[in-house]
């Protein structure tokens, strides 16, 4: 189900992940804002992450406080003779100690409590002393500002039946698919397990009523919410997932999960797909469950890494590019089942091993508002981002953070990095967050990752910190994530059970979830014939040696896997073993 990662060459390092340990020599906090609007402020971070004496990189957050800004710009004066010398996420002037620098693309607005994050290298002599001022717009920070709160808040806050809320699943019970469940509890030890709710997936027309596949049964989108409706006790809401996933000419970078609708057929997509779904979520015998739709895995992404002329591109993802049909079919699922009040959508957003890199993330962002505002859509219709979807990446990455240095060498310089500006999906997933706020999605954005099989615990797991001073030897000893490249994305072998489904984690992120029901394979391990659209992967060849796309390397694939969406028993066992936490 899951397709690849790729990411674009980059010529210079970027903004760190959110949290990153780096060589913090100083930060300020203001509040500014604009006199053309009222109740205006701001906070401003700036964080030197590395500095080698000569030079040094740069962080900088500004969060509005006030009203929302249709553009800003942001000012300070260096106290040295320190010099911009590139930059990213913003667009930058400098006149002698006297720096501008205003938003672009992705980050050009600032709605209220949204972040723009922006980074730059600089070079310097003498002291490289924090900036002691900053400005907003023209308006010098003062420490104040903000909107003022609500003179008479709801004197009862919790929400009625039916209202959508702004955490889906804070204070809710989640939906058992009891397929899945069977099939987990059918194995050694899966009973553990069994009753962890995991997401149901509708990747064929078929899928709606029940296609009796082996991993779905018969059980179509209304058996499914009728048994959430009876696992709810009535004392709780019940959250309920599904993924939205058959758009035309689907998965144009991976041959395992192809679909059944050709490039062309939006029609089909529209009328035989989004619309029957719509009008089954829509019956008000479900209007109290709390229905949470991921949209469409693999689309939009593929549009930013894999289209051009490029070593990622593929004729397929060109095509799709050019008909416009991954966008148009988003939007109209996204405006459809917008529309109903108690389904929330979730946008799939890829995983930091794939977008992370300033290339790619700030055109995704700027792709996801665009298609959001498009053909119908509103951003409104889009209640969050889902990450990590069906794929490895690690939650976190506990004994380095790509801010820090290693021998003189940043951790961003190792082969494994690679100069991306995430090493993880929660820091990835946070961040992403600010850039949605920062490009016109609701302040309240929340982000789901699915931590299905995100675990990577098990004989291999490193308990501590490298003691090399080699960045990549060690990188290559303290990451937790065992994958021989980032790029691995089919049923990869070590890989364990992440963290169990849990609401509101960390800040701004709405849920951990099983999006991809662990046991289910990525893709046949050889070529099957099927009558379900779903080709042969070599990303799914355990004796494949790898493509541009993933580096040259090994695929790191299990053998004798079966076609994408089918048990396969051998990896259920296999991410058992190596879960983490582990499974007790």
């Amino acid at each position: 189900m899951r397709a690849h990662t790729h990411r674009r060459h980059r010529r210079w390092p970027g903004r760190a992940a959110a949290g990153a340990s780096a060589l913090a020599l100083g930060a300020a906090v203001f509040a500014v804002g604009s006199p053309a609007q009222a109740a205006a402020g701001c906070a401003v971070d700036y964080t030197v992450a590395n500095d080698w004496g000569s030079g040094f990189t740069a962080q900088v957050s500004v969060t509005n406080l006030g009203d929302p800004l249709d553009a800003w710009t942001l000012e300070w004066d260096f106290a040295g003779d320190q010099q911009v010398t590139n930059g990213w996420n913003g667009d930058f002037s400098q006149d002698g100690a006297h720096v501008e620098v205003t938003g672009t693309a992705h980050n050009a607005t600032l709605a209220t409590d949204a972040t723009a994050q922006f980074g730059f290298n600089g070079n310097y002599s003498g002291d490289n002393a924090v900036p002691g001022t900053f400005t907003l717009n023209g308006v010098e920070c003062d420490g104040t500002g903000g909107t003022d709160p609500d003179p008479d808040p709801d004197p009862d806050p919790d929400p009625q039946p039916g209202e959508r809320v702004d955490n889906p699943f804070a204070g809710a019970d989640m939906y058992v698919n009891p397929v899945w469940s069977e099939n987990a509890a059918s194995e050694p030890g899966g009973d553990a397990v069994a009753d962890e709710s995991t997401a149901f997936w509708m990747d064929r027309i078929g899928a709606i009523e029940g296609n009796d596949s082996p991993t779905t049964g018969d059980m179509g989108l209304r058996d499914h919410l009728d048994e959430a409706l009876a696992q709810s006790s009535g004392d709780r809401p019940m959250v309920i997932q599904t993924v939205i996933y058959n758009l035309p000419g689907r998965d144009c970078a991976a041959l395992a999960s192809n679909g059944e609708l050709g490039p062309e057929e939006i029609d089909r997509y529209k009328q035989e797909y989004i619309d029957p779904i719509a009008e089954i979520l829509s019956d008000e015998k479900y209007a109290d469950l709390r229905i949470v739709a991921t949209i469409e895995p693999d689309s939009l992404p593929n549009l930013v890494t894999n289209v051009g002329s490029g070593e990622g591109a593929t004729e397929a993802c060109n095509t799709m590019l050019e008909n416009g049909n991954y966008v148009e079919g988003v939007a109209y699922a996204l405006d459809t089942l917008g529309d109903i009040p108690n389904v929330y959508n979730y946008v799939d957003a890829g995983h930091h091993g794939w977008i992370g890199w300033d290339t790619n993330l700030g055109p995704a962002m700027d792709l996801f508002y665009e298609t959001a505002s498009s053909h119908g859509a509103s951003p409104d219709d889009v209640h969050g981002f889902v990450t990590n979807t069906a794929n490895y990446s690690a939650l976190t990455e506990p004994h380095f953070d790509v801010g820090d240095t290693v021998g003189g060498q940043q951790i961003r310089q190792s082969d494994w990095i690679d100069w991306n500006q995430y090493a993880d999906e929660l820091t990835f997933a946070q961040g992403l967050r600010d850039q949605a706020v920062s490009a016109g999605f609701s302040a309240d954005t929340g982000m789901l990752i699915d931590t299905s099989r995100s675990g990577w615990g098990g004989p291999d797991r490193p308990s501590a910190p490298s003691s090399s001073t080699d960045v990549n030897t060690f990188v290559e000893e303290s990451r937790v994530d065992r994958r021989i490249h980032v790029g691995n994305w089919c049923n990869q072998a070590g890989a364990g059970l992440g963290h169990r489904p849990t609401a509101a984690p960390e800040p701004g992120i709405d849920a951990y979830v099983w999006v991809k029901p662990p046991g289910e394979s990525d893709g046949s391990s050889e070529e099957i014939p099927n009558d379900e659209g779903k080709g042969f992967d070599r990303m799914c060849d355990p004796t494949y040696e790898g493509n541009p796309r993933n580096g040259n390397n090994p695929s790191g694939a299990l053998p004798d896997a079966p076609l994408a969406g089918h048990w396969f028993s051998a990896q259920f066992q296999e991410l058992l073993a190596n879960a983490h936490p582990s499974v007790g």
